[in-house]
C-alpha cells in the first residue's frame, strides 16, 4: 500500500537545471537538491526509441494562458497534481520522474521562458483527496498550467466510478475558474490497472470529463497500450517491476511527448490569434443596387 505523504519539486531553468526534492512540512531532514542532466532520450538495446503517434496526444482544446506566456517570452508556471505516479514511484530518483523531466523538455523548446514545474503529486491519493489540498497546494502557486493525473487509485481499491467523476467534474471547473490552463491524465496501461473490470469505463468517462469542460486529455492509457500492442515493448520495458508504476524510460518518454503537445497546442493558439481578419466589406444598399 502506498504511503501517504507529500513533498513539492520545484524545477527553474534559466540556466542550469535545477530539482528541489522537499522533505514532507513534519519531517526533520533539510531539502536535498538534485542536479537533473539535461540529455534526452537515447535508444539502446533496453531503451527504445519514444515512439507515440501525434493523433494519441495531440491537444484538441487550446492552451491559451499558456500560450500568452510562451509568446511573451515571460515566465510559465505549471502545476502537476496527481498520486504516486505524479510523485515519481518506480522512478531511480526524483529528477525522473515525469514533471521533472517535463520542465527539462519545455526548457529545451522555449529557452527564452523562465519555466517552473512543481510537483504536487502524493502517494495513494484520489480526487478527493487531491482537491482537499487544491487551493493551498496548487492554485496558491497561481499556475498558468495543471496537470492533473487521476482515476488509478480508485480502480486499484474497486471503488466506485460515479463519485470519483462528480469529483472531477468539480475539480475541472475548480481549476478553470482559477483561470489556468487544465490537462486531465488517465490512468496507466498497465497488468494492475487492466485486469480491474472498470479500466476502460474509467478512461472513457475521464475522457468525457475533459471534452465536457472543455480542457484537453493526455491518454497516458492510450500512449502506453501503444507501447505494449503496437511497438510490441513487454511491460518490464517500460513498467517498474510492480506491473503498475512507470519507470526511468517511460517517465521520461511522457514527458517528452507531453512537451511536444504542449508546444504544438500552445505554438497552433498563438498562430490562430495572430491571423489577420479580413475586413468586412459593408452591404450594398438595395436602392443602389438596382
Amino acid at each position: 500500500m502506498d504511503h501517504f505523504f507529500s513533498r513539492s519539486v520545484t524545477v527553474g531553468l534559466a540556466g542550469a537545471a535545477l530539482v528541489a526534492w522537499l522533505a514532507p512540512a513534519h519531517a526533520q531532514a533539510p531539502a536535498t537538491p538534485v542536479a537533473l542532466k539535461a540529455e534526452g532520450i537515447t535508444a539502446t538495446a533496453k531503451t527504445p526509441a519514444c515512439n507515440v503517434p501525434a493523433n494519441i496526444t495531440r491537444f484538441v482544446q487550446p492552451l491559451a494562458k499558456t500560450a500568452q506566456r510562451l509568446a511573451k517570452a515571460g515566465p510559465l508556471t505549471i502545476v502537476a497534481i496527481g498520486s504516486s505516479s505524479t510523485f515519481g514511484a518506480g522512478a531511480t530518483s526524483p529528477a525522473n520522474s515525469y514533471p521533472s523531466r517535463l520542465a527539462i523538455e519545455l526548457q529545451q523548446r522555449f529557452p527564452s521562458n523562465d519555466i517552473t514545474v512543481i510537483n504536487r503529486g502524493v502517494n495513494g491519493e484520489e480526487a478527493a483527496d487531491m482537491l482537499a489540498r487544491l487551493d493551498s497546494q496548487v492554485l496558491s502557486e497561481k499556475p498558468d498550467l495543471i496537470l492533473w493525473q487521476v482515476g488509478t487509485n480508485a480502480l486499484l481499491r474497486n471503488h466506485p466510478l460515479g463519485p470519483a467523476v462528480d469529483v472531477i467534474n468539480d475539480g475541472i471547473q475548480r481549476m478553470k475558474a482559477a483561470g489556468a490552463d487544465v490537462i486531465l491524465i488517465d490512468p496507466q496501461f498497465a497488468p494492475k490497472v487492466i485486469t480491474k473490470p472498470d479500466h476502460e469505463r474509467m478512461v472513457t468517462l475521464i475522457s468525457a470529463a475533459a471534452k465536457q469542460g472543455n480542457i484537453d486529455l493526455f491518454s497516458r492509457f492510450a500512449m502506453m497500450r501503444h507501447w505494449r500492442e503496437s511497438e510490441g515493448l513487454t511491460f518490464d520495458v517500460f513498467l517498474s517491476p510492480d506491473e503498475l508504476h512507470m519507470n526511468d524510460w517511460s517517465y521520461a518518454c511522457q514527458a517528452k511527448v507531453m512537451s511536444e503537445a504542449i508546444a504544438e497546442a500552445a505554438t497552433r493558439t498563438r498562430a490562430i490569434a495572430q491571423t489577420p481578419t479580413k475586413p468586412s466589406v459593408p452591404a450594398i444598399p438595395a436602392s443602389a443596387a438596382r
